[in-house]
């Protein structure tokens, strides 16, 4: 009987006292009966972590703000999509044939922030190669919705951010993937879009802001921010009755199915997962969509 070498995984980052990751990711472990474990790390600096990613049991570990940018340097290699986004959420310890015959250690950076969106719009969004999407604030998240939706096919993005010089500067970075037009927001809108990804804190503008983007008859609306669950762009889709909606939660859940595969090489167990967090949250997760 084959025994498996129990690995350690976590989540570093600040602010992160409250996360679901581990809720997520130890629920699917348990699954396949694996005796990994993944717990919460906070630390001003990855600097502060290193003894954990230099131990040979790290299998990996979720990085959140403010450490994305500074993850790369704990990398060997690094997935053309983080290099692109200018981010890793997602270190993975891989074992590399040495070419003398024994194994050696490396570090690889991913990003699962873009992967996890696509996958909501590959599934919800209609007209593939049609949409116009629109993304709602210019920071790094807002990176990760732009590629999402080029990747996804959607043909004309809008970047719609308070600060016009950095939509602008994140338009100009992502222009050769697809036309990508800046915007002062809020504002009134060129066209409706089909797909809108919500990026920015979730009480940051009032829900007026938010009025008059829902003027297709369908769509699908993105948040990704989780606190709180119910945002102000969230409570203006959800009054639109022919809209899919995905919560901050969805977004996180993702995510994570990728990270769960890249550092198993298992399918995650979304239903798993998926139960473990309502269990934890006492409420339901999953795509809103129309009746």
């Amino acid at each position: 009987m084959t025994t498996t070498t129990p690995k350690h995984y976590h989540i570093f980052g600040q602010g992160i006292s409250q996360s679901l990751s581990p809720t997520i990711h130890n629920a699917a472990f348990a699954h396949y009966g694996l005796p990994h474990r993944y717990d919460i790390k906070a630390c001003n600096s990855l600097q502060d972590v290193k003894p954990l990613i230099d131990d040979p049991a790290f299998g990996g570990s979720s990085v959140t703000m403010p450490h994305k940018l500074s993850a790369g340097e704990f990398c060997v290699q690094v997935a053309e999509s983080a290099m692109r986004l200018g981010a890793i959420n997602t270190l993975i310890a891989r074992s590399i044939d040495a070419g003398d015959g024994t194994l050696k250690r490396e570090i690889y950076g991913e990003n699962t922030d873009w992967s996890g969106l696509y996958s909501l719009i590959k599934e919800h969004a209609l007209e593939e190669g049609k949409q116009v999407g629109l993304v709602i604030g210019a920071g790094g998240a807002a990176r990760a919705g732009v590629y999402a939706m080029a990747q996804a096919g959607v043909k004309r993005i809008y970047v719609g951010n308070r600060t016009l010089a950095k939509a602008e500067q994140l338009a100009k970075d992502f222009e050769d993937l697809c036309q990508v037009v800046p915007l002062q927001f809020p504002s009134i809108l060129p066209e409706a879009p089909d797909v809108i990804i919500g990026t920015i804190p979730g009480d940051a503008m009032p829900q007026e802001s938010f009025m008059g983007m829902f003027d297709k008859k369908k769509g699908l609306c993105i948040e990704m921010a989780y606190k709180p669950r119910v945002t102000n762009l969230l409570a203006v889709a959800r009054e639109k009755p022919t809209w899919t909606t995905a919560d901050g939660v969805e977004v996180l859940l993702r995510q994570g199915f990728e990270q769960f595969k890249l550092w198993t090489g298992l399918d995650a167990p979304q239903a798993v997962m998926r139960k473990a967090v309502e269990v934890a949250t006492g409420s339901k997760v999953g795509v809103t969509t129309p009746l």
